[in-house]
């Protein structure tokens, strides 16, 4: 049954992704860039939704009361493609660094250039980094918009050693923006490079805002605890409550770490 809800979750998704791509076509190339938001931000709805009904996965999203008004960066745990999207709603205007590989896909790559998203050569990595930096100051100063960053730079499973990305750091300072950190383990239930999506309860939460203007070193080092500290706390509670989603050997390692024997 896993492999039935899972195949049919991700059949379903794709369809609902292509589909809603063309039919809100026409409204979300000739509507205001802000008011195109709508189109994404119902896309995730509704897959999240399907994620819901199909697979059995539900999800909680806690401390919206945490998100700042105006400009800000957002710094989720980076597991799974579900973190990639599921916190759109709560942004009011977001702009994501991507790969600018990304914006030649046809129709998709469109959709990216509407919202004016920040395309990186990641050929070379200074120079690059520069030009990023430039670009998201304008954007943000401009229009006032929510930086989505993951510290970690590439999805690592739930449980892993943290490897946060120093370009984090570097943005935080030129931008001069408080940073609000987001703990989840989605990754237990729609886990990185795999076809299968298990049921249960995904939950995340938006941390307490990390002030803008703190010193680099101070910074780092308060992102990493606060959302490690949190995501922890996420990984025991999935482990241990009733029916545990499959745990990958990064979890099981963090868990012994942690006291808790399964």
């Amino acid at each position: 049954m896993l492999y039935i809800r899972s195949l049919a979750f991700n059949v379903a998704f794709y369809i609902n992704l292509v589909g809603q791509m063309f039919f809100w076509m026409p409204f979300y190339f000739l509507a205001e860039r802000r008011r195109a938001w709508l189109v994404p931000k119902a896309w995730v709805r509704s897959s999240l939704w399907l994620h819901r009904v199909i697979a059995g996965t539900n999800m909680e999203i806690t401390g919206v009361e945490n998100l700042p008004e105006g400009s800000y960066i957002l710094a989720p745990k980076h597991q799974s493609f579900w973190d990639a999207i599921a916190f759109l709603p709560y942004i009011p205007d977001a702009l994501y660094i991507l790969k600018r590989e990304l914006t030649w896909i046809p129709f998709f790559g469109w959709y990216i250039w509407k919202m004016r998203m920040i395309p990186v050569d990641r050929g070379s990595r200074s120079k690059a980094l520069r030009a990023v930096v430039a670009a998201t100051k304008a954007e943000m100063g401009r229009n006032a918009r929510q930086l989505i960053i993951y510290p970690e730079g590439t999805r690592r499973p739930p449980g892993a050693e943290p490897a946060y990305k120093w370009g984090i750091v570097e943005i935080y300072g030129e931008l001069g923006v408080p940073v609000v950190p987001v703990a989840h383990v989605a990754g237990l239930y729609w886990p990185r490079r795999k076809f299968l999506r298990y049921p249960g309860t995904i939950k995340a939460a938006f941390l307490p805002a990390i002030p803008a203007g703190l010193p680099k070193e101070e910074f780092m080092a308060r992102l990493v605890e606060e959302t490690e500290k949190a995501c922890d706390a996420f990984l025991v509670e999935a482990a241990t409550g009733p029916n545990p989603p499959p745990l990958p050997p990064s979890a099981r390692k963090r868990l012994n770490e942690l006291g808790i024997s399964l």
